[in-house]
């Protein structure tokens, strides 16, 4: 799980800014100042969570299910949660109605709530 977790949080940070040069360059020009806007929102959680992988990869030893858990929910939240984003985005330039994923943004923003809250507790039991 530690190498997942690692693995995770590089790809996000890579992803980030891969994702971040394309919306300031190319999507500038075709997407409203709005859209942009909720894109480099995905975007800078996107990377918020490529930190808090890569910073919970050295510092937990995946000995229980709860650390385990913290990792899992962050790498699934994020990848709703941003990635929901970013169909959003692009739904007016890609020609789709994607609406429906309008709800899979919030449910991955609370299983990332949760992996933080599970992250307090871990480090409140272990005194860190």
């Amino acid at each position: 799980m530690k190498t997942i977790t690692l693995v995770f949080g590089a790809v996000y940070g890579m992803l980030s800014v891969i994702l971040g040069a394309f919306g300031a360059h190319a999507l500038k020009k075709i997407l409203s100042v709005e859209r942009l806007e909720s894109f480099e929102t995905g975007v800078r959680y996107q990377m918020y969570a490529a930190f808090f992988l890569l910073i919970v990869g050295y510092v937990l030893k995946f000995e229980t299910s709860s650390e385990k858990w913290v990792s899992i929910l962050m790498i699934a939240g994020t990848m709703l949660f941003s990635f929901s984003i970013y169909f959003l985005s692009l739904q007016d330039y890609l020609g789709a109605n994607l609406k429906f994923l309008g709800p899979i943004t919030p449910l991955g923003g609370l299983l990332m709530i949760i992996s933080w809250g599970m992250l307090i507790v871990y480090f409140a039991k272990n005194r860190i």
